[in-house]
């Protein structure tokens, strides 16, 4: 009896140390439990760089866009890629849109290409958003297959939408903002020192 009282009473504290575990302040965890039901789960806009003698491996990725053409990592092989990771019901996506469209344009031809992966739609819906919001870069339309956030998911938390990577001209990850671009000279200083590498 009594050592069956001692394994209970080892059981109970065991889990309760689990469940502290599962307490913990963690603002993503803290949006989900709160089960707002805003569609989405948001990072805190925080910014990473990561120096150029700890990036990890060079991600290889490829899809179809909106458009319904291939794009993949050789296509854009030697230059800086700004990669965002978005849907169209995602408000903070929305509100970033002609921001990431501006850098875009004047990126355009000076080593940087944007390029969308749209996590949830459809391609018609895609396509809508980007007349909406003028985006003219494209987007990789991974919700049936998820295979570009596996390409990328040693670099980005799941379900933090919309973040928005840099990556080096090899295709490593040189910069990463979680959250909506809230202040874009922020991105675009990102992209100008990551261009710069390479001089």
């Amino acid at each position: 009896m009594k050592r069956t009282s001692g394994l209970l009473l080892v059981g109970v504290a065991m889990v309760a140390t689990l469940l502290a575990g599962c307490t913990s302040s963690d603002s993503l965890a803290d949006q989900y439990r709160e089960g707002s039901n805003k569609g989405y789960i948001a990072g805190d806009g925080s910014v990473t760089e990561i120096a150029a003698e700890n990036r990890g491996h060079v991600v290889e990725f490829s899809g179809t866009t909106e458009a319904g053409e291939t794009l993949s990592s050789e296509d854009l092989a030697g230059q800086v890629v700004v990669v965002n990771f978005w849907y169209a019901s995602c408000a903070p996506c929305r509100a970033e849109a002609k921001d990431l469209q501006k850098l875009s344009d004047k990126f355009a031809d000076k080593g940087a290409s944007f390029v969308g992966v749209n996590v949830r739609d459809q391609a018609a819906n895609a396509v809508t958003f980007n007349q909406t919001y003028g985006v003219t870069y494209p987007s990789v339309m991974d919700v049936n297959d998820g295979s570009m956030q596996l390409a990328f998911s040693g670099s980005i938390p799941p379900n933090a939408v919309p973040t928005t990577l840099v990556l080096d001209a090899s295709g490593r990850v040189a910069a990463r903002i979680l959250g909506q671009v809230t202040t874009p000279s922020i991105l675009e200083t990102l992209i100008r020192d990551t261009i710069a590498e390479g001089s």
